[in-house]
């Protein structure tokens, strides 16, 4: 390439839109997250500190007190657990679910198919969560769709408890979050060519040891992004903890409502809510550091 080609006249175009020593482009989100991010994270924080008192709203004093109270509570900590665990469950699905989808979206031979398959894979989306989840509620419980057939089958005689468990919140989050994991799947595998798996099946890898010692390091940026997607959203679900596990199945988003809402207890309530991130923050680093080490930087 001529040094002519990297280099422009003052007066063109390229000049023209080259930046200068400070961008203004990025000025208008920058104050976005500022303004509705940055500014109320810190105004919970200080609500995290202050002290309780429920006849005055207003700030009071300053203490540890409210995270003494979590951390010093074994079910407030069991709450905390529940939260990660159904959290992981459901990522470990959705991967479980999404990579073969993704995997047969990106390689249809057609772009009509793959339009179409790619259409199905989100349709879901189209529906608001809570109208999903009371779909879920109708087809899970003791005299629902699924206890109905089983029970006209023959194959029992009395339902099926799935409604109010930690098994119907987890395929609740499932059914929920698997488009977000099939999308962001989906838009990496496209960028892998296929000619990395077909050289290794011409180098005599079968076809599960191609994908899996080829395509899958390859694809592992797109699927630690899908993972930590479905995972922050399963730490903060709402819906279908409430209206699938019932008044004795807590997570941690649902005990923020409560406590900021029904107790008004707003000093707690913020610390649950930035226990909550905090959680999320650590464990989606350590993971993304468990990655680096088995795969190389992400």
């Amino acid at each position: 390439m001529s040094l002519a080609s990297d280099t422009a006249p003052p007066g063109s175009v390229r000049a023209r839109l080259r930046p200068g020593p400070f961008p203004v482009l990025p000025v208008p989100a920058l104050l976005l997250v500022g303004v509705g991010l940055i500014l109320p994270l810190i105004l919970i924080a200080r609500y995290s500190l202050a002290e309780f008192d429920p006849a005055d709203i207003a700030l009071q004093g300053l203490t540890l007190e409210n995270y003494a109270k979590f951390f010093g509570d074994p079910f407030y900590r069991e709450v905390l657990g529940r939260t990660v665990a159904v959290a992981a469950v459901t990522t470990l699905c959705c991967l479980a679910l999404g990579i073969p989808a993704a995997y047969a979206i990106s390689r249809s031979p057609s772009a009509g198919r793959r339009s179409l398959l790619l259409l199905l894979a989100i349709v879901p989306l189209l529906m608001g969560n809570a109208v999903r989840v009371v779909g879920w509620m109708v087809l899970l419980s003791d005299g629902g769709v699924l206890n109905t057939l089983l029970m006209a089958s023959g194959l029992r005689e009395a339902p099926l408890r799935i409604l109010y468990t930690s098994t119907a919140v987890i395929v609740s989050l499932v059914a929920v979050l698997l488009p977000f994991m099939v999308i962001t799947l989906q838009s990496v595998f496209d960028r892998i060519n296929p000619a990395f798996e077909e050289a290794a099946a011409t180098l005599g890898a079968p076809p599960w040891t191609a994908f899996f010692r080829v395509f899958v390091p390859l694809a592992m940026p797109g699927i630690f992004s899908g993972g930590l997607l479905v995972f922050i959203l399963g730490m903060n679900a709402y819906a279908s903890p409430v209206l699938l596990g019932g008044p004795a199945f807590h997570m941690m988003a649902p005990m923020v409502y409560e406590q900021a809402i029904e107790a008004f207890n707003w000093p707690f309530a913020s610390a649950l809510a930035f226990i909550l991130m905090a959680a999320t923050l650590v464990l989606t680093l350590l993971s993304g550091r468990a990655l680096e080490k088995r795969y190389g930087r992400l």
